[in-house]
């Protein structure tokens, strides 16, 4: 296969698995969006959506966020780590959207970039799933699997995500990054990894990978 037909590959068979995509983190617009991914880093999806409805009856929108303190923040958001780093960029940027942008959440990755506790992946997890603008925000996952289907080097996120923009069609962007995501947790985790069951891997994937894997397999 040419590079451009496992491309195709991959697109056809994430449509066939993933027609309709579930978004892994519970928000209602685009503040409570960038509060769940901020607090993702490091922990899982499932734990965010348990702790969010609990900070989200206190605060939903950064006016109310700024009249809770740093710590109090913090002693909600605690089961999911990394709480004293997180608690103040919650607070912070929250100070911020209503000091600079009337509470609104702007829609540009430069600007979201800017606010204490957003990095590159957030704030592309922002603009694709709550304005709608492309973008391919690289987590674990896709950084694996991209790695794994010989479509980058693996040498770093950043690189990464300039090849999967280079490989994808741009109005794929948002659909296919989420795709990937819930793939790799099915399909093709880090560990527990089933090459049988990961069509994608089996058919396009790099030769070294799956060399690797089958020797590893064989020596059990």
């Amino acid at each position: 296969m040419t590079k451009s037909e496992k491309v195709s590959f991959a697109i056809e068979t994430l449509n066939d698995l993933y027609p309709e995509i579930p978004v892994p983190l519970e928000h209602k617009d685009p503040y409570t969006l960038l509060i769940a991914v901020l607090m993702s880093a490091q922990s899982t999806d499932v734990r965010v959506n348990q702790i969010t409805p609990m900070l989200f009856r206190k605060a939903d929108n950064p006016y109310d966020m700024i009249k809770l303190t740093v710590e109090e923040i913090r002693e909600i958001i605690k089961p999911v780590g990394l709480s004293p780093m997180k608690s103040k960029g919650i607070h912070g940027l929250s100070r911020i959207l209503v000091e600079k942008y009337e509470g609104k959440v702007p829609s540009e990755i430069e600007l979201l970039e800017e606010l204490p506790g957003v990095g590159h992946k957030t704030a592309s997890v922002v603009v694709s799933q709550a304005f709608g603008i492309p973008a391919f925000p690289v987590d674990t996952h896709i950084h694996r699997l991209m790695y794994r289907w010989g479509f980058s080097s693996g040498k770093n996120v950043v690189q990464t995500e300039i090849d999967a923009k280079r490989l994808f069609p741009k109005d794929l962007w948002n659909d296919l990054h989420l795709q990937i995501i819930w793939y790799g947790r099915e399909y093709s985790p880090a560990r527990g990894w089933d090459l049988e069951k990961d069509v994608i891997t089996r058919t396009i994937g790099r030769r070294s990978v799956i060399n690797e894997y089958l020797k590893k397999k064989k020596a059990r």
